[in-house]
């Protein structure tokens, strides 16, 4: 039991924004990264867009959110929504 649980905590965590309410209870979450360039070497901006379960339906395009790995879920999902880590900014300013 004990290196289970060690497994668990293994598992990826990574924080990334909301860019689609996909479904019930799913939302595409995209999170970027910085990779060098093969042959020039300079930092290259990369993004990953991946489909996460989202149980409570409270995540909003544009959040920002923690996603963990899981179980596979469904054919695509394969993460969870563990927090939301900033709401994003509704409605228009002025008026």
């Amino acid at each position: 039991m004990n290196t289970n649980v060690q497994q668990r905590k293994m598992r990826k965590s990574l924080t990334g924004e909301v860019v689609s309410r996909s479904g019930d209870k799913s939302v595409k979450v995209a999170y970027s990264y910085k990779v060098p360039h093969p042959k020039y070497l300079k930092e290259v901006k990369r993004k990953t867009v991946v489909h996460a379960h989202d149980e409570k339906n409270e995540c909003q395009v544009g959040d920002g959110v923690e996603i963990a790995e899981v179980r596979p879920l469904s054919k695509m999902k394969r993460w969870r929504v563990v927090s939301i880590v900033r709401k994003a900014a509704t409605g228009l300013v002025g008026g």
